[in-house]
């Protein structure tokens, strides 16, 4: 069935989202932003997927210009948004593309739904590593904090959320926690669709040294038939879907195509 282009708001909890729908007759993907990134990060994977892909985007909770606040900017919040567009916009199963936070967001949806889960492309995010610890998190808080200096500049562009300093710090320390090894490798686990991760190289904002490489490593411990690197690619974290979206885009078809031929199996 042919489902017509559409940009509109879609209605949850308290808020509401900005989604926006290519439409068509081809295979839905539906992408997970980074932790305050906007859709728009995704326009040169869409680009080189094409027109014979559904490609459906969206800006989570007080992200971009249109997204409302809310009162929960929780992970499960996140999750539950998943769901939130998917089935306001028809879609029984999609092919799930997250980059970063969104990655983790992609990796949990997979894991609960995964008969409505083509599969899943995580783009450098959903390590296993227990990044988080006191200092680390007092890092957060003070980057956090210094931000606020430029966050009345950037937020009518919509490139900061409409959030609070610490409601951001909150977000990110709870990612920390949710990507503790006990915690995100019995997720990664239990995954039964197609999963591969794209990987990138060197740091991320905020890390320092050789953090981001040794948090990467943390993936090793759970591959499995079904969970894969498709590539590691030479750019770093901030710029992988600029410089590396061919690989990205190249993944997206790699998870079509296995989930193509389990069916036919």
């Amino acid at each position: 069935m042919t489902v017509n282009a559409w940009t509109g708001m879609v209605p949850v909890d308290d808020t509401a989202l900005a989604v926006s729908d290519t439409g068509g007759d081809g295979l839905p993907v539906l992408y997970l932003n980074g932790q305050f990134a906007t859709q728009g990060y995704w326009r040169r994977v869409i680009g080189d997927l094409g027109p014979s892909w559904r490609h459906i985007t969206y800006d989570e909770r007080a992200r971009g210009r249109k997204s409302h606040r809310s009162a929960d900017y929780s992970f499960e919040a996140a999750v539950r948004d998943v769901d939130a567009v998917r089935a306001a916009r028809g879609v029984e199963r999609a092919l799930l593309v997250g980059w970063s936070y969104g990655a983790v967001i992609a990796a949990h949806w997979a894991a609960r739904n995964p008969g409505r889960t083509v599969g899943a492309v995580l783009v450098d995010g959903a390590f296993p590593y227990d990044w988080l610890d006191t200092a680390v998190e007092l890092r957060i808080r003070k980057l956090f904090r210094r931000l606020r200096v430029v966050a009345p500049v950037l937020r009518p562009a919509g490139l900061m959320p409409r959030m609070t300093a610490e409601q951001q710090a909150e977000s990110n320390i709870e990612l920390g926690r949710l990507s503790r090894s006990a915690s995100l490798g019995p997720v990664l686990r239990s995954l039964t669709v197609p999963v591969r991760y794209v990987v990138a190289s060197g740091a991320s904002f905020g890390s320092k040294g050789g953090e981001q490489e040794r948090i990467r490593e943390g993936l090793e411990s759970v591959l499995t038939d079904h969970v894969r690197i498709s590539a590691k690619v030479p750019s770093n974290h901030g710029a992988i879907l600029r410089k590396d979206h061919r690989a990205v885009a190249d993944a997206v078809r790699e998870v079509a195509a296995l989930d193509a031929e389990r069916a036919q199996a």
